[in-house]
């Protein structure tokens, strides 16, 4: 394989010249320690390494880079235990249970063979192994590792002759499956379980994983191309994105998967000839991207559908696919296409409460002489969808409205009990000519006994005036986070008046009011309690910062002032959504005699 940072404009690596060591600069050098271990492991024939006190390595031996299939880069700097030594089966080795991390530790020599090092395809290489400490006059010490191919080791550089990787025992085949349940069915986003059956089948089955799958719309998206190489994941974006349709008479291996047939194994030569399609044609190119030499593509099957096909690729020197790896791979789609399966249904739901919740969210009406905006913010993960709630209407007696609550609770039924509470309060606001307390007080009755709402808190105000006279609000709280009021020139104030407890208790005391003028220029925001709270601060905390930025923002146009609100107080992390409505009295006009 070749490095794509250490090949020449031809695509070769650079050959080291005899006699040479790669050495490691920064914390460890370079220095007249580094010179002597580059003299050392130069002159020795076999591979060779130095590591110092903890096991990471030092330098290397040009031998070391070709054994490995490593350059010097992919090594210097990094553990060697957690890089390099590995079982006969080719699983990570306990340190408790590595002899050569034993003699390291010991600062002794031991020799030993046959031990297994990963080389950087993830294959085995049986190796005979030395391990002797030593200590230089700078005080630099550590352990050199020598070490050559075990036995009948063949050709490094032929990998039709190269030792095949034993194939998984039952009990490894066994806690591979388990392990693709556990985490594949730990989690609901469709992303995150992608990114993890990637990097469950990488590198243990291949050196190559490529996901394609069926979209709500039937197209098919080549959504994940991802290559193992020298220890790290590298997607390759180039090759990802929409697919030709899926033909549906043809026999090639992928077109099958993905109307839902048993896996194949393919090769080069299997889009080689003619292509039957357009997604044969994208098949060749992957195959000639990539490298891989043999494939194992197998379809992604759902409770209910095929979601899509998992290709599995080997390039460079590991061992063909067969017949008998066949089994395994259908067995972890299958359980790949029921997380999938899963998350989409989830991912769906969520949408669909989302959905309802913007709709049920009113467009603003117009109020001559006055500016209005508004702005709801879904949570960002499981809690996605709530009860919070803004709206504006107008009343019978030619007042407006203004109402900002919250529903207890974040998932569909939240929202629903949104809806209903915001359909009651409209109906009883507008039929009748009262204060907002009174309104107030006979919703929370009629929320007691009639509506499927557990508990909420809200803000209903009454704004009245005009241009010529001015404004003003008369209000009311239900345990609701209290209004902020900010003038032109900064002071701003909470609206602590008027509030009572929430609704939902069954409490039948009086609902209180508050009146307040809106001067000129000021600025009204009305807001749901996830701009302020969140587990890592308090609601104290959270209030003094809405009050600091909000009032440092005063002079904004009134979009930007609410967009950089929920920028600068919004906490991060917050696992709530956001509902906030913003409304500014303009400068006052120029009077007339």
């Amino acid at each position: 394989m070749v490095d794509p940072e250490t090949a020449d404009a031809h695509g070769a690596r650079p050959v080291p010249e005899p006699g040479g060591a790669r050495e490691v600069s920064g914390d460890h050098g370079p220095g007249a320690g580094n010179d002597l271990l580059t003299g050392l492991l130069g002159a020795v024939d076999a591979g060779a390494y130095a590591v110092d006190g903890g096991g990471l390595i030092l330098a290397v031996n040009p031998a070391t880079e070709e054994l490995l299939g490593r350059p010097a880069k992919a090594l210097i700097g990094r553990d060697a235990h957690d890089l390099l030594h590995r079982d006969r089966h080719g699983q990570t080795l306990p340190r408790t249970q590595c002899p050569m991390m034993h003699a390291l530790l010991a600062r002794r020599t031991v020799q030993e063979s046959p031990g297994w090092f990963e080389r950087g395809d993830g294959s085995p290489l049986p190796v005979s192994w030395l391990v002797t400490p030593f200590r230089l006059d700078d005080g630099t010490s550590g352990a050199l590792v020598v070490f050559h191919p075990h036995g009948d080791a063949p050709d490094p550089y032929a990998w039709e002759e190269r030792p095949v990787p034993s194939a998984l025992t039952e009990m490894e085949r066994l806690a591979l499956l388990a392990e693709t349940t556990t985490r594949l069915t730990s989690t609901l986003d469709a992303d995150q379980a992608l990114n993890r059956l990637v990097r469950i089948v990488l590198p243990r089955l291949g050196d190559w994983a490529i996901v394609d799958l069926i979209t709500e719309n039937d197209e098919v998206r080549r959504t994940a191309v991802v290559q193992y190489a020298d220890g790290v994941f590298v997607e390759r974006r180039d090759l990802q994105g929409s697919l030709p349709p899926v033909p549906q008479e043809s026999p090639l291996p992928l077109s099958r998967a993905l109307r839902g047939a048993a896996s194949t194994l393919a090769t080069p030569d299997t889009y080689a000839g003619r292509p039957d399609s357009g997604l044969a044609v994208e098949q060749g190119r992957l195959f000639k991207a990539t490298g891989m030499h043999s494939a194992v593509i197998a379809p992604i099957r759902g409770p209910r559908e095929v979601l899509g096909a998992l290709t599995l690729g080997r390039a460079g020197r590991t061992r063909p696919f067969t017949a008998d790896d066949l089994p395994l791979v259908e067995d972890i789609t299958r359980r790949a296409g029921v997380a999938l399966d899963n998350a989409r249904l989830y991912q769906q739901q969520r949408r669909v409460a989302e959905t309802m919740q913007r709709h049920l969210l009113p467009k603003l009406p117009r109020l001559p002489g006055l500016e209005m905006t508004a702005r709801y913010v879904p949570a960002p993960d499981a809690s996605q969808v709530g009860g919070d709630w803004y709206d504006v209407f107008p009343l019978r007696d030619g007042a407006t409205a203004l109402v900002i609550g919250d529903v207890v609770g974040h998932d569909l039924d939240a929202a629903a009990g949104m809806a209903q509470l915001r359909n009651m309060l409209r109906a009883d606001a507008w039929s009748r000519r009262e204060p907002p307390g009174t309104v107030m007080g006979r919703l929370d009755e009629t929320v007691t006994y009639l509506a499927e709402v557990p508990m909420a808190t809200v803000v209903f105000g009454r704004l009245e005036g005009d241009r010529d006279s001015g404004w003003r609000l008369r209000w009311t709280n239900a345990g609701h986070p209290p209004p902020l009021l900010i003038d032109h020139d900064g002071r701003a104030r909470f609206l602590t008046e008027a509030h009572g407890i929430l609704l939902g208790t069954g409490s039948a005391a009086a609902r209180p009011d508050a009146e307040v003028d809106l001067g000129p220029r000021s600025t009204l925001v009305l807001y749901t309690d996830g701009l302020i709270e969140s587990p890592d601060r308090s609601i104290d905390d959270g209030l003094a910062t809405l009050r600091h930025h909000a009032a440092n923002l005063a002079h904004r146009p009134l979009e930007s002032f609410c967009d950089l609100l929920l920028e600068r107080v919004r906490p991060p992390g917050n696992d709530d959504d956001v509902a906030i409505l913003a409304l500014r009295v303009p400068p006052a006009g120029p009077r007339v005699a």
